[in-house]
């Protein structure tokens, strides 16, 4: 829990003298790879961050968007990954309540989450299975409690993650754009720290999650309280709406020290607390430990002593505490005191920027030999491998998941978890959609292209809504970034995102990097996770109920692409082959041109086809609508390849359209004119899944057998092991 030795050099130097005990518990804190980004801030300039509907202010952790009509949209993404290892539920909540303050400190109110999950193989291990239980079940009592509903994510598990867990949460706000905090301070402005009583809790965790997770240190976990975030919340709205706020700050990671540090220099300010002043709930916590605590549901507000008396009447409305622990002054220092001792004196500027590296990065070795691609012999029974493949863990349906979440709170939400994306009403009539999507599989044998991958089919699925994306957050995982090898794919993922979003204009507005993602047993697989918005101006493209007679369109090519496909490492347990690459000029066509058939309403479902391939994908119109289909393989657009390949490639770009017989002609010439690859597959009919290849029968399968399997196999494996 300290300096590197160059690091306290570098700091000895910045303030001509030895730091204090404090000035180090302070500097660690605010310096830690967690806090800092010290390894990956020089890199993060490439990403595109800014467009037409990007709004910058100081200070602020969550990203805006413009949607038109003097409103807003605010998203941010965090993560809680060595907590959620440590104690699951615990972890998990104080992860979905982090990142709804920092929504909530641009001015915003929170109207949705969203969760990201990874966890190790629970079909063999019971820790994983105890840890996604939990994990689960603090993301839903969390989000319930506090009335925001978690309107989707993602799931998925690897052996890469055993013993460890990846908990990641998007939060979206909303609010008018007149009513954003301007951020800003003055010599004379009071600091007040308004909320949960600072504890021993979470002591240190921003540099606990700076290295490698080597033990259960549960004092690095923080304690969540939903319902003083509840209270919190609205006391911070009716703040804003009285204009009491000059600025504003979660305390997260690092705790006072970070928020402290970063507040000011964010407002080329100084401040002056005093620890004595902190309203806390463990007696005789001295200086150090209120300074490094992370205890959570604790905001940070700069406000002037005109507008104090009205804000702790609304904390008192609220039974909120509200402590003046400082005040702003212009020296540009931060001073920390307790009563009349000095216990740290140092420049915000100093503090708040730590010296960045520029680390090395090497290819991986593994890389050399993992794209060997071995030859299997097509399966005999086709239908028993999908079944399979339905019921895995990553392909089964989430409901367990989602089904404890309260997604419809708030009114907002449109379309539900389960769908290609969830979609949100706007005040001004417009739809928000959302989709996080991560493949840790394919990024693992091509970090360029798997992250690439994961962009463009969040971007395929928020198309499937009828909506345009218009902005993205991300968030990079990996492990010890002083390992070159993993440092290059950290790279190499960040290289692809950045190419991906400047060719199709969508800024990223926000994200995070979260490195030393390892256990002793090893790294995580390279996992970014991307979040995108799309916005549809008019009135959402609403989800048609499939009939039989109604025709199966696919838009797109099945390629020899299934490196790191559920069908290679479910069934043949092979790690290997070609991952799955995105052509930006055949990607762009296709989005559009499905984007315009929706909009024209010309179609009645547009459904991604990405994990588990075209057969898991029309299988889950399928099972979502019980009807059956009749699919000719030889009228897919693809490589010759067999069967078994064309059913589960993963091939990017592609799109599955449900349409009427009678909308054919003038799609086929829509879809001609546009250059745009495409055939008529087949047709839905009957009570069973069969694929055909030449009037043979390669796949039959019963809808009510396929959907049963899917809906139930991953509850019974958490439940029952």
């Amino acid at each position: 829990m300290s300096l590197e030795p160059q690091e306290l050099i570098h700091l000895e130097s910045k303030i001509g003298r030895k730091p204090t005990k404090t000035e180090l518990q302070i500097v660690a804190a605010e310096w830690s790879e967690h806090c800092s980004y010290k390894s990956s801030r020089i890199h993060l300039k490439m990403l595109p961050m800014t467009g037409p509907r990007v709004i910058f202010e100081k200070g602020f952790d969550s990203g805006i968007l413009d949607v038109g009509d003097d409103y807003v949209v605010t998203i941010h993404i965090e993560s809680h990954n060595h907590p959620s290892a440590v104690e699951p539920y615990g972890g998990a909540a104080t992860g979905v309540g982090g990142v709804i303050r920092d929504i909530l400190s641009t001015g915003t109110r929170p109207i949705a989450v969203l969760d990201g999950l990874r966890f190790g193989n629970i079909e063999k291990d019971s820790h994983a299975r105890w840890l996604f239980k939990n994990a689960v079940m603090g993301i839903a009592d969390y989000g319930n409690c506090l009335g925001i509903p978690t309107i989707g994510g993602e799931v998925e598990f690897d052996d890469c993650y055993t013993n460890y867990a990846l908990v990641d949460v998007v939060a979206i706000g909303f609010g008018k754009k007149d009513r954003l905090i301007k951020n800003r301070a003055k010599k004379g402005d009071i600091v007040i720290l308004l909320g949960g009583s600072t504890g021993r809790d979470g002591i240190g965790g921003s540099q606990f999650a700076s290295n490698s997770l080597e033990s259960d240190d549960r004092s690095a976990v923080q304690i969540p309280d939903p319902f003083i975030e509840k209270l919190i919340i609205e006391a911070i709205l009716e703040a804003r709406n009285q204009k009491l706020i000059k600025a504003m700050k979660d305390l997260g990671g690092g705790g006072l020290s970070c928020a402290i540090s970063e507040i000011a220099d964010s407002l080329s300010v100084g401040i002056e607390l005093d620890v004595n002043k902190v309203h806390s709930r463990e007696p005789n916590m001295n200086t150090d430990e209120i300074m490094t605590s992370e205890s959570q549901e604790r905001m940070l507000i700069i406000t002037d002593k005109t507008k104090l008396e009205k804000l702790q009447e609304i904390c008192n409305k609220f039974q909120i505490k509200c402590s003046v622990i400082g005040k702003v002054t212009s020296k540009k220092i931060m001073k920390v005191k307790k009563g009349k001792k000095s216990f740290a004196n140092l420049p915000v500027s100093v503090v708040a920027h730590a010296p960045l590296l520029d680390r090395p990065a090497i290819k991986p070795k593994y890389l050399e030999l993992i794209q060997k691609e071995k030859k299997f012999k097509t399966p005999k029974n086709l239908s028993n491998i999908l079944l399979k493949i339905l019921s895995s863990p990553n392909m089964a349906n989430k409901n367990w998941v989602y089904g404890q979440y309260d997604h419809e709170v708030g009114i907002r939400t449109v379309v539900k978890p389960g769908h290609d994306a969830s979609v949100l009403r706007l005040d001004n009539g417009k739809f928000l959609a959302v989709k996080l999507d991560g493949n840790p599989k394919q990024c693992y044998l091509n970090p360029r292209e798997g992250a690439i991958g994961c962009f463009e089919e969040a971007c395929r699925n928020v198309v499937c809504s009828g909506a345009n994306p218009i902005g993205m957050v991300d968030h990079l995982q990996f492990g010890n970034p002083e390992n070159p090898e993993i440092f290059w794919t950290f790279l190499e993922s960040l290289k692809g995102l950045t190419d991906f979003a400047k060719y199709f204009k969508i800024p990223c507005v926000g994200g995070k990097v979260s490195f030393y993602n390892e256990t002793p047993k090893g790294p995580i697989k390279p996992s970014p996770l991307i979040c995108v918005l799309g916005l549809m101006d008019k009135k959402h493209h609403q989800l048609q109920t499939i009939s039989n007679d109604d025709l199966i369109v696919l838009i797109g090519t099945t390629k020899n692409e299934l490196g790191g496909s559920e069908y290679f490492e479910y069934t043949h347990n092979f790690v290997g082959g070609h991952c799955p690459v995105v052509d930006f000029k055949t990607s762009k066509a296709n989005m559009n041109a499905v984007l315009e058939l929706i909009k024209k309403g010309w179609i009645k479902v547009a459904h991604d086809c990405s994990k588990g391939g075209l057969a898991c994908a029309v299988s889950e119109l399928c099972m979502q609508t019980r009807i059956g289909c009749n699919i000719s393989l030889e009228k897919i657009p693809s490589d010759k390849l067999f069967e078994d390949r064309l059913l589960f490639s993963e091939s990017h770009s592609r799109y599955l359209l449900v349409l009427e017989r009678k909308n054919l002609k003038q799609i086929q010439s829509f879809l001609e004119r546009k250059t745009v690859l495409f055939n008529v597959i087949g047709k839905f009919v009957g009570d069973h899944i069969l694929f055909q290849k030449d009037s043979k029968t390669v796949i039959k399968l019963s809808v009510d057998k396929a959907q049963k399997s899917w809906m139930n196999s991953l509850e019974e494996l958490v439940l029952h092991g």
